[in-house]
C-alpha cells in the first residue's frame, strides 16, 4: 500500500505541494538578489545552466526546466536583448541553434554562485551538513522513482 490515501489526503500534507512552495520561495529569494542585474531567477537559471555545461540549447533547457517553449523563447530573446548570450548556428546542423554566454553573462553566472550560496544557505538555516545530504538524497530517490 502506498504513504498516500484518497479518502485522507491533504493537500497541505503532500509533498508535491511542499516541494512546489519551497521552489518557489527560492525563485522568490533569488528574484530579489538578482533585481540589480535586471534579470529574474528564471532567466538566472538559463544562464547558469549553459555557464555550467549542462546545455546550449533552449530546447533542452525548456525540457529539463519544464518551461514552455513559449516562455523560454522571450526568456531567451530578453537575456540576447541584455547581451548576456546570444544564439549561434550550429555548424553541423544550420536548422539549429546553440546559445553561449558573453562575456558578460559569463561575469554574472560566476556571482550568481554567491547569490545561490545566500538563498539556499537562509532556507537551509538550521539544517546539519548530514541531514542536508539527507534531504539531497531523498530528493534524488524521488526524481529516479518518478522516471
Amino acid at each position: 500500500m502506498g504513504l498516500y490515501r484518497a479518502e485522507t489526503y491533504r493537500v497541505e500534507d503532500s509533498v508535491g505541494y511542499l516541494v512546489t512552495r519551497v521552489r518557489a520561495s527560492i525563485f522568490a529569494a533569488v528574484d530579489r538578489e538578482l533585481a540589480p542585474w535586471g534579470i529574474s531567477a528564471a532567466q538566472g537559471s538559463i544562464l547558469v545552466y549553459i555557464g555550467h555545461g549542462r546545455g546550449d540549447r533552449a530546447a533542452d533547457i525548456a525540457r529539463d526546466y519544464d518551461y514552455d517553449t513559449g516562455s523560454m523563447t522571450r526568456m531567451v530573446a530578453r537575456l540576447a536583448a541584455k547581451r548576456l548570450l546570444r544564439r549561434v548556428r550550429d555548424e553541423s546542423d544550420r536548422r539549429v541553434q546553440r546559445l553561449e554566454l558573453t562575456a558578460a553573462g559569463r561575469k554574472l553566472t560566476e556571482q550568481m554562485a554567491t547569490v545561490a550560496a545566500k538563498v539556499l544557505n537562509l532556507h537551509l538555516r538550521g539544517f546539519t551538513r548530514a541531514e542536508l545530504d539527507q534531504v539531497k538524497s531523498l530528493l534524488q530517490r524521488m526524481l529516479d522513482n518518478g522516471g
